[in-house]
């Protein structure tokens, strides 16, 4: 026996609606400006609706940009679990920090907030972003030591040293320096980054 499908109202369908828009619109700019120069005022205008009505979705700066985050962390999670566990470790990891690059170049990776700013508080409370950041990190770090323990990567370098570092990529300022300097097109500039992240700066 099939489960029966629950319908949704149209009113359910225009609320989650805004909300896809209210997220999609903090992504963008939370990518271009980062959260202290971001406004509620800003994203109010650009979705097109009243800064009263946005309250209504999230009361805060800081929930606005936690749900992206959240938003963010999923989609990295849903990645991931696109990849083989054949394949191998470092394999993976390539993949992973090319996807967050490709992101980031796009305009849809956050920037990650300050030590000091209000947000990190914010994410730390909030349990669907750190669940999915406990996930990631323990995928991300069993394929790190299974790559060290295969020899492709360096032992003597921490595992989490290595996590952390691959994690910058994803909020990595060398890319938009790149970038600007229109010497090289998006796939170049990622194939450079990730030569100096992978295969370090020693001549070969």
């Amino acid at each position: 026996m099939k489960p029966t499908a629950v319908k949704i109202s149209f009113k359910e369908q225009m609320h989650r609606a805004r909300e896809d828009a209210i997220i999609r619109t903090v992504n963008v700019l939370l990518a271009q400006k980062g959260f202290e120069a971001m406004t509620v005022d800003e994203v109010a205008a650009t979705v097109g609706i009243a800064k009263a009505s946005l309250y209504k979705h999230f009361p805060s700066k800081e929930d606005l940009a936690a749900a992206a985050m959240v938003q963010v962390m999923h989609r990295a999670q849903d990645y991931i679990a696109t990849l083989s566990t054949t394949d191998a470790p470092l394999d993976n990891l390539r993949s992973v920090v090319r996807w967050t690059m490709e992101l980031k170049l796009a305009g849809q990776m956050p920037s990650l907030p300050s030590q000091n700013s209000t947000l990190r508080a914010v994410l730390m409370a909030n349990k669907d972003y750190m669940d999915g950041l406990m996930e990631v990190s323990d995928v991300l770090g069993g394929w790190i030591e299974a790559a060290q323990s295969q020899g492709k990567v360096n032992k003597q370098v921490p595992a989490i040293a290595i996590l952390y570092t691959l994690f910058a990529r994803a909020c990595d300022p060398v890319l938009e320096f790149l970038k600007m300097g229109g010497m090289y097109d998006d796939a170049q500039i990622i194939n450079l980054v990730m030569a100096t992240c992978f295969d370090g700066l020693n001549a070969r």
